[in-house]
């Protein structure tokens, strides 16, 4: 058996679509079951900020089409029990099995038992209504069509306050099919194909997709597995503003595609793709500001460059970006990509110095929480800006990579000056933020030490340029089971502060991408046996559970209820820590009689 198909298999009814989506690869369609019942919806992964320019309208919008429902010939509707797989759902009903699957990014199909007349009824909301002082507004979303290869018997629209209910019958013969094609085109042609061709050629695609990731210890083939389907179904195809086929953070909760996420995607799909690796970057790259900004995130119409709430002011995302072109350069090294990336990035490292230091002391600052990616730390309980460890640990690795780019297109008084820069911001960072009677670095806002202990208060370990002595006590904190250590570890705040709070987004629980910078800064700094213990406990938090969440409670290891699922980033973080524990398993069991330059 092939990985692709045990991938498959091992995905069987692991996919709760009650809670996160069905879909493609580089489909915006989303199909959910309604909770406790036998009927489906249809949501639309895009902002659609022409419909209402509120940059989280997206999730209030109703499903563009819900009470989907399987009917016999009376119309009546069925009862089902559903089995899911990435390819195909299916759903056993007393007259048979429906199934629903992709034809293609725009078409869903359905398809019927044969020999029967049966069909489908549902509610479309094809118009967005708007009331004003002066009359009001009705808007499209998306056009609809729906056709199929059999019989029609019954075709019946009636329209409603907020749309329309449709009931379709039809006689179906073998591998009958009906077809919901939604799009943005006028022009709504599409001929549905067998249903068994569709699913065949579902199953091929995921075959393929699961084909090439890279094998790990049987002991992670489950969340393995439903970690690349995570970063599947999250692709996002290219369309208006977003030029490049790229991964949204997760199609349920956050649509678009973010800065920092893209570093992080683009780190596991180097392991399959690096082309596609190389695009993630290049979607944020061709959207560079004039004075080198980088947009916080983008979506089909349009980019995001600042926010409203809760202060207006420019929003960005953490300069990770040369850091993660370098992993898939030296996965899959092409001197072209660095030549095409070298000098945005320069700029952008630039803009953060220029614009983003108020006192001149060559310290970087946050002006907006959301720039940091921690949007509701504590760290900025106290007023913006904020001068902080974290950011100016990324600078310092930003331009330590820069450096190997610098090197690697053979511009070596280039790479010279990054170095001497990496090294100067980390003795800046000795000079003005350490705390000397804490034994960490402080975030400071109007010169004042912020007091509250979190994982960036430490992250300048990540340098590997401290003094052994300030290398020892942040590590202490670290393995400290009162701030940071545990069963369950990084919280996000340290546990013995009183913002410590493990059910709130960044105010306490664990994210699995800044455990990541943590495993990497320990094995940097020689503490492998507490980098690989730091590894195996976030693995095995994600394996603990049936999905892939966004951040995890630091106490109990479940998702909060905020946390959303099907969550890009922890996927990458997931493939690529297993990978890393798969080769290291290898490595230190290689036979004492065989060289280890060739094992």
């Amino acid at each position: 058996m092939d990985q692709g198909t045990q991938f498959l298999n091992l995905l069987k009814n692991q996919i709760d679509i009650t809670h996160v989506p069905f879909s493609a690869r580089g489909s915006r369609l989303l199909v959910y079951q309604e909770p406790g019942q036998s009927r489906l919806l249809v949501k639309l992964a895009e902002r659609l900020t022409c419909l209402d320019p509120d940059p989280e309208a997206y999730l209030r919008r109703p499903p563009f089409i819900r009470s989907l429902a399987f009917v016999d010939e009376a119309g009546d509707s069925l009862e089902f029990e559903i089995n899911t797989s990435p390819e195909a759902l299916c759903f056993q009903t007393r007259i048979g099995e429906f199934k629903v699957a992709f034809q293609d990014n725009h078409t869903l199909a359905i398809g019927l038992p044969p020999g029967m007349t049966t069909g489908v009824k549902f509610h479309i909301n094809p118009d967005m209504r708007f009331e004003l002082d002066t009359g009001g507004e009705i808007k499209s979303i998306r056009n609809f069509a729906y056709k199929t290869n059999g019989q029609v018997l019954k075709n019946h629209a009636a329209p409603e306050e907020d749309g329309y209910s449709i009931e379709f019958l039809v006689r179906a013969d073998e591998d009958c099919t009906v077809t919901f094609h939604i799009s943005s085109s006028f022009d709504l042609q599409h001929q549905p194909l067998p249903f068994s061709e569709i699913t065949a050629n579902a199953r091929a695609r995921w075959q393929e997709w699961f084909n090439l990731a890279p094998p790990v210890a049987e002991s992670y083939h489950q969340t393995y597995a439903c970690a690349w389907w995570v970063m599947a179904c999250n692709l996002l195809s290219p369309m208006g503003k977003l030029g490049y086929e790229c991964t949204a953070p997760s199609k349920s909760t956050y649509i678009g595609v973010w800065l920092w996420d893209s570093a992080f995607h683009a780190i596991a799909y180097r392991h399959i793709n690096p082309e596609l690796a190389r695009d993630q970057i290049r979607a944020m790259l061709a959207y560079q500001l004039p004075n080198g900004m980088l947009p916080d995130a983008i979506h089909d119409e349009g980019i995001v460059t600042e926010l409203g709430h809760p202060f207006h002011a420019e929003v960005t995302k953490p300069p990770i970006l040369a850091w993660a072109a370098m992993k898939i350069h030296n996965t899959s090294p092409n001197p072209d990509f660095l030549k095409e990336i070298y000098a945005p990035l320069s700029r952008w490292n630039a803009w953060w110095f220029k614009f983003n230091d108020d006192d001149q002391d060559g310290l970087a600052q946050y002006n907006h929480p959301y720039s940091s990616g921690l949007d509701d730390s504590p760290l900025w309980d106290y007023g913006l800006p904020v001068e902080s460890p974290d950011l100016n640990s990324y600078l310092c690795i930003q331009m330590r990579s820069l450096a190997e780019m610098a090197e690697a297109l053979g511009m070596t008084e280039e790479a010279g000056m990054w170095r001497s820069r990496a090294e100067a911001i980390v003795q800046r960072m000795i000079d003005d933020l350490w705390d000397e009677e804490s034994g960490l670095f402080r975030a400071v806002h109007d010169e004042k030490p912020i007091p509250v202990i979190t994982p960036f208060n430490l992250l300048p370990l990540w340098t590997g340029r401290l003094p052994e002595k300030i290398r020892g006590r942040l590590i202490a904190h670290l393995k400290n089971p009162r701030e940071f250590w545990g069963e369950y570890a990084l919280p996000t705040v340290a546990r013995n502060d009183p913002a410590y709070d493990p059910e709130t987004m960044w105010r306490g629980p664990v994210w699995a991408n800044i455990n990541y910078f943590f495993i990497e800064a320990l094995q940097q700094t020689g503490n492998d046996l507490l980098a690989k213990e730091l590894r195996d406990k976030t693995l095995n938090m994600i394996m603990n559970q049936p999905g892939i969440f966004e951040y995890y409670n630091a106490e109990t290891g479940q998702p909060p209820p905020r946390a959303g699922g099907m969550f890009s980033w922890t996927a990458a973080v997931f493939i690529d820590l297993a990978i890393q524990a798969t080769a290291s398993q290898y490595i230190t069991h290689i036979p004492q009689n065989v060289p280890r330059d060739v094992a």
